[in-house]
């Protein structure tokens, strides 16, 4: 399973993609990527979405993930504490939880990486970093669009590169996550 807000379905969230679904294949079990509807950042009004819900999921799925889930956060979900969060997690039952260094959950984003790696067994991945060192992420692609730079913050969302892949089991099908 992966965990985030997954916004532009960029380089650092494809390798966060990759990673969790050839896990999955090793392991012989599902391969689950859990999200966020609006993303986090766009519901504090915090940025704009790089890309819409319908969008996104049709990136994710190029990837062939067993399943998506979509978490609907809304002002009830951001009420929800790490522990609640971390509650829900051990519902899903993941054998293995990959998630980027800056993963954060829970409200005042009290839980973090470490924090999900002390109860579940968690492959916490360093950033995505570009020619220049620069870490790829969400942020640098909408601050490279609004200085004009449409050409490099592509480069860092990478789809041209990406050929679409055939499912397991067909296109995985969005669920909602329960609240």
């Amino acid at each position: 399973m992966t965990i985030g807000a997954f916004d532009g379905v960029h380089r650092g969230h494809q390798e966060l993609l990759r990673q969790t679904i050839a896990a999955a294949q090793r392991r012989g079990v599902a391969a689950v990527v859990y999200t966020f509807d609006p993303p986090p950042k766009v519901y504090f009004g915090q940025a704009e979405p790089l890309i819409s819900l319908r969008e996104k999921l049709k990136r994710i799925a190029t990837f062939a993930p067993d399943h998506i889930i979509v978490a609907d956060f809304n002002r009830i979900y951001v009420r929800r504490t790490a522990a609640d969060f971390l509650a829900e997690l051990r519902r899903l039952q993941p054998r293995e939880v990959v998630v980027g260094e800056d993963f954060r959950f829970g409200s005042c984003k009290g839980g973090t990486a470490l924090l999900l790696r002390q109860h579940f067994n968690t492959r916490i991945l360093p950033p995505v970093r570009c020619g220049n060192g620069e870490i790829v992420s969400s942020s640098r692609i909408r601050s490279l669009r609004r200085s004009g730079l449409a050409a490099a913050a592509a480069t860092l969302e990478n789809w041209r590169d990406i050929a679409p892949s055939a499912n397991r089991s067909g296109l995985a099908q969005p669920e909602a996550a329960s609240q």
